[in-house]
């Protein structure tokens, strides 16, 4: 059976054509797309679809960073960084795909961890991993996304949540009085408000209100978040390596809540575009101190296994290997 995948994001979007036969998956076509250049997913499909006319897809899945909803003509998605509204029964009469799947861009992460090969797997703890566990996926990029994988007969099935939208918990007066900066400029402060590129921008800014000194005008950067996480990797400014500090420390103590409040002891994977870019920082052991960091919890969250996924197509291997599952 030959499956069109999607992994939609509020930055670039990636599309593949690929063919399974008895659960392997053998790739026929793929492209990258930036989002801002087009208004709406079904023309750029369009545009994929052409330049591959030859083949005709089985089935189609998409993984979207936006909540999904289900109604009685199908699923539609909002796509939370983009003015993008998708609707799966607009993509079966245009398209002519006979089954269209809608997922959120994690619940993709979650079922592309299975497809991984070690070498896109980096430890940040080894932890005990116990087979058939619940697993987390949490990532941090343009927005803070979140998945939970549960065991299902023979494989992990993933179940989107968007809890890279609740309330965010500072846990020293440090982080307190980032909570009242970014209260006084936001209202309501989410974990995704620090856990994101826009979240690293307002960690430095934090910084830079309170006097710490910058060496050039990182904020007026084309990518503000890029060039900030590389001039802490490089030590070349103050306020952008406190701001790196600060925000490893609170990734990881966040994940900690995640595999906490999940249970899940089969393991924690920190995905997203932010963390392969940062690995030094999140090596150096303040993440993974934050993680374990839960009081009479600590030696639970101390067994569970912390992985950074390095491989920034396994949204789209997960989406593939859904779609593959529709038939």
């Amino acid at each position: 059976m030959r499956v069109l995948a999607g992994d939609i994001g509020g930055t670039k979007v990636l599309l593949q054509l690929a063919e399974f036969e008895h659960s392997e998956c053998r790739v026929i076509a793929e492209q990258r797309f930036e989002s801002a250049a087009y208004d709406g997913l079904l023309p750029l499909v369009r545009e994929f679809l052409r330049t591959n006319a030859d083949v005709v897809p089985d089935a189609a899945c998409f993984g979207i960073a936006g909540p999904i909803s289900d109604t009685p003509e199908g699923q539609i998605a909002r796509v939370t960084n983009l003015p993008w509204i998708v609707e799966s029964a607009t993509f079966v009469k245009e398209l002519r795909i006979p089954r269209v799947r809608l997922i959120n861009d994690f619940q993709a992460i979650g079922y592309g961890i299975e497809m991984l090969p070690p070498q896109d797997l980096v430890a940040l703890q080894a932890g005990a991993a116990q087979s058939q566990a619940p697993c987390a996926v949490v990532g941090a990029g343009t927005g803070l996304g979140q998945a939970l994988l549960v065991w299902q007969s023979d494989h992990y099935e993933a179940v989107a949540t968007e809890g890279g939208h609740v309330d965010f918990a500072p846990t020293d007066e440090l982080q307190i009085e980032l909570l009242h900066y970014l209260r006084e400029r936001h209202g309501r402060v989410s974990y995704e408000r620090v856990l994101s590129g826009p979240g690293i921008v307002n960690l430095y800014s934090f910084y830079i209100s309170g006097g710490l000194p910058a060496a050039v005008d990182l904020l007026h950067a084309e990518d503000p978040a890029a060039a900030i996480a590389a001039a802490a990797l490089q030590n070349s400014d103050a306020a952008a390596a406190a701001a790196l500090d600060l925000f490893v420390k609170i990734y990881g103590a966040h994940a900690g809540n995640v595999g906490l409040s999940y249970l899940a002891t089969g393991g924690v994977y920190i995905a997203g575009g932010i963390a392969p870019k940062i690995l030094p920082a999140l090596r150096d052991g303040s993440f993974t101190r934050a993680f374990a960091d839960k009081g009479r919890m600590s030696a639970l969250l101390a067994a569970i296994p912390v992985y950074v996924v390095t491989n920034e197509r396994v949204g789209l291997l997960g989406a593939a290997r859904a779609a593959s599952r529709l038939i």
